[in-house]
Parts: C-alpha cells; structure tokens; sequence
C-alpha cells in the first residue's frame, strides 16, 4: 500500500518530482523545489522505495524525515509508492503505477533522478520514469485511481533530470542563491543518512562530514560557472526552444 502525506487539498500540480528514495529530491533539487515553491507554482513528490536497504536508519525513520522535509520545503503533499529498495525493475507492475502517479497529479514538467549515477536505483528509476511519462499519454493505456475510476490520459510537457553523485555536466542550472540555506535545511532533516558525530550506526559513502559539505562545494560551483553564487544542475532528454533570451541570467 503507498504512503500518502497531504499538506493541502490534493489537486493538479505543475511540477512532480520524483526520487528513488526519500532524500534523492532534497539533495538533486530541493533548492529548485523551494525556489519554484515561492514563486506560486505547485510542486509534489513521489519516492519510489522507502529506501529500506539503507544501511542507516529504518524505513519509518526515514518515513518521518521525508515528512519534515516536505515541510520545510513546503511541497503540496508527497506520496511513496512502496517499491522494493534496489529491486524495482522496468515491467509494466511498475510502469503503470508511475503513470497513475502522472496522471492523477497531471503535472506540466516532471523532475527525475539522474539517468547515470552511482546506485544502480537512480538510473533504473530515470529510465522507468521516462517512460512512464511517454505511456502516461496513451489512451489506451488503462489506468484507474485511487477510488476504482478511470484516469484520463496525461503526457507532461518535459522530463528533466537532477544531478545526484556523479558529476554530470548539466544542460542548465537554475539559480537556487536565495534557497540554498532552505536546501541544506532539508537534507539535515534525513539525520539518520548524512553526518552526525553522535552517531553509532555504521559509516556510508554519504554519512561523513565531506559528502555534506559537498552538497554547497557542488552547488557554489555550479554557481560559479553560471555567474551566481548556487546553482543545481539539470539535464535533458531532448533539444529544448525558448520564447526569447529574457529568462537567461546572465
């Protein structure tokens, strides 16, 4: 059964924002979500797995941060779908339960995890994403909500990708300046994952005090190749068109 934490009525969003496992989208866009956030548009996330393979924590524990996360972030409702940590696969089982995420949240852009990184989960999950979105917009192709209805077909406007450890030339950044401080806040909220010198539990490649400074290093890079002071980086599936070059900071 999914986990569903509703902050507000549920209804159509603009972004969907989807995460293998809760703090993916923290650490990948959490300034983007914040930062669209505060500019008036809708954002949701959807985890995939509770990241119960993980070697810290537990799978409520973790249940709990994604909810504070939320919070801090200010998205409108997060749900997780329950797949199984690390054995998620591209079948239709999972497909179509993506697209009825899709459709029932009918989201104009979707944010998705890297399409090549470190844990084998991040690219699996880009790919099943994808396309599920490219399926989501087929209407033969039969889906059903929560209450047993029939959910109309829905193919987002674009799917573009975070960067997570791997050090991905991105095809844009947004500018995050005024939301990297709201970033570090909720990725501090997983303390089960990242570093805390109290800690007991054993150490991962993510638990020591040079992996979350990296998380600011990355973002001031970015920043610096940009011309601001943070940035997160963003890939493409396809060649993008802009109305006109006033969206560019220069």
């Amino acid at each position: 059964m999914r986990e569903v934490f509703y902050f507000w009525a549920m209804e159509k969003v603009d972004y969907l924002v989807f995460g293998a496992h809760p703090d993916d989208v923290e650490l990948g866009c959490g300034g983007t979500v914040a930062k669209l956030i505060s500019q008036g548009r809708s954002v949701a996330v959807v985890d995939l797995t509770e990241g119960e393979l993980g070697t810290r924590g537990s799978g409520e524990l973790r249940r709990r941060e994604a909810s504070r996360a939320s919070e801090i972030l200010g998205v409108s409702f997060r749900e997780n779908l329950r797949f199984p940590d690390g054995f998620f696969d591209h079948s239709a089982e999972y497909k179509l339960k993506v697209v009825q995420s899709i459709r029932k949240y009918s989201p104009e852009i979707v944010l998705a995890n890297a399409m090549d990184d470190r844990h084998p989960d991040h690219a699996r999950a880009a790919k099943l994403v994808s396309d599920a979105c490219f399926l989501s917009g087929l209407r033969r192709v039969e889906t059903l909500d929560e209450k047993g209805f029939a959910q109309k077909a829905w193919r987002p406007k674009h799917v573009f990708h975070y960067i997570q450890w791997k050090s991905v030339r991105p095809d844009f950044v947004i500018d995050i300046s005024r939301f990297m401080e709201l970033k570090i806040s909720a990725c501090k909220a997983y303390s089960s994952q990242f570093y805390d010198p109290d800690s007991k539990e054993p150490e991962t490649p993510i638990s020591s005090v040079g992996f979350f400074d990296s998380i600011t290093y990355r973002a001031q890079d970015l920043g610096r190749l940009s011309g601001v002071d943070y940035a997160e980086g963003f890939t493409c599936e396809r060649l993008i068109a802009l109305e006109n070059f006033e969206g560019i900071v220069l």
